[in-house]
């Protein structure tokens, strides 16, 4: 039978794919500079067999075409960057780059992309149509490499009737998937604010106008944008993570930076939230005697999982991996350039389990200490190849 074969040749396959994945970790690139990492798969599909041509700047465009006559095209996408984060893991395969990291999964989708098309690569005599995996560059930095692959034609010639993509989950025990029908991932916003006032000296605050306390009654303010201006029923988020008062203990500087995120699942909610936002920190700063530069560089917009496909891709990662291991994901605030995709093809992004607590494989994604139990390597290839293959009509 069709599983029994995927998941036999899926553990063939183990070590090789866990050898990718140890020597992508180990040589992380950053968003848009994905030079090595791009030139190593390559080489690997070369050595397969596999055509591929550049996309994106760093970004590599593979076909796969089944010996069975058949139209039908269905589009895989892992993405190759890496974050600005020094890997804190004792482990023998420790990021060689200082300062940057696979802290997101990254490899694991690159490495497992790869033994995928080595699976369907052997099975190409029980099916028909036309694969088009996408090793995708830039995910974690604006404008997203989803929009250079999509402007590039990866979605074109020929047009995929579905794309399918997935994200390791810390969360979700090793050997389990999850996915979420619809609204699934936020949209996303970077928020720049710049508060000029009067610096001084700080035991003579009458003389000054204070950035600093401005800019703290905006964070402030500003979170009445979720708490009292969006609907209760639509998931909102306003975060500030970076503050720079480049003062002392007693100089209050000229201005100050505040940079955050804003998070949504509504569109036109996420537009009227915008000018509510901007409104609301320069009038504060404007009552408060100073200035204030409100700047928004819009993101990604929500993923959204086509519901029928999802219906139908959950279906089979239930005949493969069994009821038990197949769960609901929930809406997850954090955002993801797939949302593209999903915005101009049926799509649908699913959670792979990586996760495990017996193993202490626990750290959460964008921490230094993060790491994945490689057994869902097995998982991440096998299913993906097993859904490719029955979407594509494969027994």
């Amino acid at each position: 039978m069709l599983k029994e074969e995927i998941q036999q040749r899926a553990g063939e396959l183990f070590n090789e794919v866990t050898g990718w994945r140890r020597h992508l970790h180990a040589h992380p690139e950053l968003s848009f500079q994905e030079f090595e990492t791009s030139t190593y798969v390559k080489l690997v599909l070369d050595s397969m067999g596999v055509s591929w041509q550049p996309i994106a700047h760093t970004g590599v465009l593979a076909v796969i075409k089944g010996d069975l006559p058949s139209d039908k095209v269905i589009a895989l996408r892992a993405d190759m960057d890496a974050l600005p984060i020094t890997e804190q893991n004792n482990i023998s395969y420790t990021s060689q780059n200082n300062g940057v990291m696979h802290a997101c999964g990254h490899d694991a989708h690159t490495s497992s992309l790869l033994a995928v098309i080595k699976i369907l690569q052997s099975f190409k005599h029980v099916f028909g149509g036309t694969i088009k995996c996408m090793f995708q560059p830039g995910e974690e930095r604006l404008p997203g490499g989803a929009t250079l692959m999509i402007s590039d034609g990866a979605l074109s010639y020929p047009v995929p009737a579905a794309v399918i993509g997935q994200h390791v989950m810390p969360a979700i025990e090793c050997g389990k998937v999850a996915f979420r029908k619809g609204k699934f991932m936020a949209s996303m916003d970077e928020l720049k604010v710049t508060v000029m006032g009067k610096g001084g000296h700080g035991a003579q605050p009458q003389d000054n106008i204070d950035p600093v306390v401005i800019a703290s009654h905006i964070v402030v303010a500003l979170q009445q944008v979720v708490s009292r201006m969006a609907n209760p029923f639509t998931p909102t988020v306003i975060s500030f993570g970076r503050f720079i008062a480049d003062g002392a203990i007693n100089v209050i500087p000229d201005a100050v930076h505040i940079e955050g995120t804003f998070r949504t699942f509504d569109e036109t909610w996420r537009n009227r939230a915008h000018t509510e936002m901007k409104k609301i920190a320069e009038g504060t700063a404007e009552s408060m005697g100073g200035r204030c530069e409100f700047t928004i560089n819009r993101g990604y917009p929500y993923l959204f999982n086509n519901e029928w496909l999802c219906d139908e891709l959950s279906g089979y990662a239930v005949e493969y991996l069994g009821r038990e291991n197949v769960i609901e994901a929930q809406q997850w605030m954090a955002s993801e350039d797939f949302a593209y995709y999903s915005h101009v093809a049926d799509s649908c992004f699913y959670l792979l389990g990586t996760g495990n607590e017996a193993k202490n494989i626990t750290s959460s994604l964008h921490t230094s200490t993060f790491n994945i139990d490689e057994n869902a390597l097995l998982v991440s290839t096998g299913l993906m190849a097993y859904i490719t293959l029955r979407r594509l009509g494969a027994k």
